[in-house]
């Protein structure tokens, strides 16, 4: 359904990977995505979380899934949450950040990829449509991308 540059997606997929993977975060000051993704793409798990559950979600995550590493967004509070991370969590995963510029706008597009408009939402635009809900999960995914594209 979806190829390399549209990953498959899954709120909660209940396989465990057999490789490690990628944890992608977009920090936000009232939200943040997160995603889990491996290397092939295979998405495991993408949540937009209120930001005071963030540290929270990321945790339980890290014990859920073989994280290797967590790739983060380098804008917004992104330094904060960091030492955030490494504060707050026993044994933080090394952290990468990577350039989030444009990330909300392809995300907005990826969004209508994923989820394909239905009824009369088709026939508008897709430039003028907006996403019903937020796509800061889809930046974490996109985040995860960037990252293994320029490793």
């Amino acid at each position: 359904m979806y190829n390399r540059t549209t990953p498959s997606c899954a709120k909660n997929r209940t396989s465990a990977p057999h490789q490690s993977v990628i944890l992608g975060f977009d920090p936000g000051r009232d939200k943040c995505g997160i995603a889990v993704m491996a290397d092939d793409a295979q998405v495991y798990y993408h949540q937009v979380v209120p930001a005071a559950e963030a540290i929270a979600t990321i945790d339980r995550l890290l014990h859920q899934y073989p994280v290797s590493l967590l790739v983060m967004g380098d804008r917004t509070t992104a330094k904060a949450w960091q030492q955030q991370i490494n504060r707050n969590l026993s044994q933080p995963p090394p952290i990468v950040t990577v350039d989030e510029h444009y990330s909300t706008l392809e995300a907005r597009d990826r969004y209508w990829q994923i989820y394909p408009p239905k009824g009369l939402t088709r026939l508008i635009p897709q430039g003028m449509r907006q996403p019903p809900r937020p796509v800061d999960d889809i930046v974490a995914i996109i985040l995860i991308e960037r990252y293994i594209a320029n490793r």
